[in-house]
């Protein structure tokens, strides 16, 4: 159980990491940085398309990658 468990926690970290890889970056520069915050904040600027796509997919893998790491975690005893 805690190999099955820990190869899955290894090929989720392996796509959570090249979907954010595949994400656009939203601007350059701490400017950028604090501009884009509040775009995001106030909804000036709504994702569509593939980033949306690639927003709801790494979302999905950052969960499961902490229910994976807690189960690995729990079964490792």
């Amino acid at each position: 159980m805690h190999t099955v468990l820990l190869s899955l926690l290894v090929i989720d970290a392996i796509a959570l990491i090249i979907v954010v890889l595949l994400q656009s970056g939203k601007s350059a520069g701490l400017s950028g940085a604090i501009s884009g915050g509040a775009e995001t904040l106030f909804g000036k600027q709504k994702a569509r398309g593939i980033d949306l796509v690639l927003h709801r997919i790494t979302v999905v893998l950052a969960v499961l990658f902490f229910v994976l790491a807690i189960a690995v975690s729990y079964f490792g005893l």
